[in-house]
């Protein structure tokens, strides 16, 4: 690999964009992908956690943009859609790249089992509520997609009810999309021996028996049914408006590279800018340096 002249480190990041390569569509072998891969990223875990610290203060830039740019009448958002398995490091993602990011411009949404109240409405309804405001990093930890996943894999739903919500979140997302808002979906891709031994870890330390969930072992019995699920998410719901982006999990440091470029890379297409302002400069300054 190349080095660094300023540094001597190894090249870091690929001629091609994150988006680009971790973009899945119909046809995408999920179980061709190697969870332990580094798509988009040729560095070691030490230089992709300098990399991480590299996008901060620029990412943090384009939200402001984002942001200041509603307070003139901008009605566009971001939605940042994170999925993945149990220990697939959703987590981290909240911590290192969302946590990254000014909390005043970013809406997390964490969707657990749906409340008694939400049963009482389409699937989609609590997603809908939880959509981002305009300016806003939306963030949906699990997401409208559990209902074509869980609901799946344990019959939770009889299958024709099922099998017609790929299309309908389709249409949903769509319509998301016209009204502004930019979709990111992400799949924490990780393999079933490193949920297992994230899950041990979980177990041997004390300081980790909080987030362990028994659970967690159940689901593991459905890991093959669970994988044929994500499968058909991908080929039925990765369309042009709303693509799916599969993150190699097994290397924590590179999931959390990888969606904070998925980030900036959209961030960059959007090139939100900032309002030119509705007084007269100089005017302004006269007056404060009199005051």
């Amino acid at each position: 690999m190349a080095k660094d002249k300023k540094d001597g480190k190894k090249s870091k990041k690929s001629a091609t964009p994150f988006a680009d390569a971790l973009r899945a569509g119909p046809g995408t072998d999920l179980s061709a992908i190697d969870p332990r891969s580094t798509p988009g990223f040729d560095g070691d875990k030490a230089a992709g956690q300098d990399a991480l610290a590299d996008l901060t203060e620029p990412v943090s830039e384009l939200q402001e943009r984002l942001f200041a740019e509603s307070r003139s009448g901008g009605e566009r958002s971001v939605l940042l859609v994170v999925q993945g398995m149990d220990t697939s490091g959703k987590g981290g993602i909240m911590r290192h790249v969302v946590g990254a990011v000014d909390p005043q411009g970013v809406e997390i949404t964490s969707f657990k089992a749906p409340t008694a109240e939400e049963k009482k409405h389409p699937f989609l309804w609590r997603i809908r509520n939880a959509l981002p405001s305009p300016g806003m990093i939306g963030v949906f930890d699990r997401s409208h997609y559990e209902d074509v996943l869980v609901v799946r894999v344990h019959d939770l739903v009889p299958r024709a009810q099922w099998s017609r919500r790929y299309g309908q979140i389709n249409t949903f997302e769509e319509g998301v999309v016209d009204k502004g808002t930019t979709i990111i979906k992400v799949m924490l891709h990780v393999s079933k021996d490193e949920q297992k031994e994230r899950l041990t870890e979980r177990l041997d330390r004390p300081d980790k028996h909080w987030k362990f969930n028994p659970g967690d072992i159940d689901e593991r019995g459905h890991w093959d049914d669970y994988q044929e699920a994500y499968q058909a998410v991908i080929d039925k719901c990765s369309t042009d408006d709303a693509p799916w982006y599969v993150v190699p999990a097994d290397r924590k440091w590179y999931a959390r590279l990888a969606v904070m470029n998925l980030l900036k890379e959209h961030l960059e297409q959007l090139d939100p800018q900032w309002p030119k302002a509705d007084f007269d400069v100089k005017e302004q300054q006269a007056r404060l340096a009199e005051s």
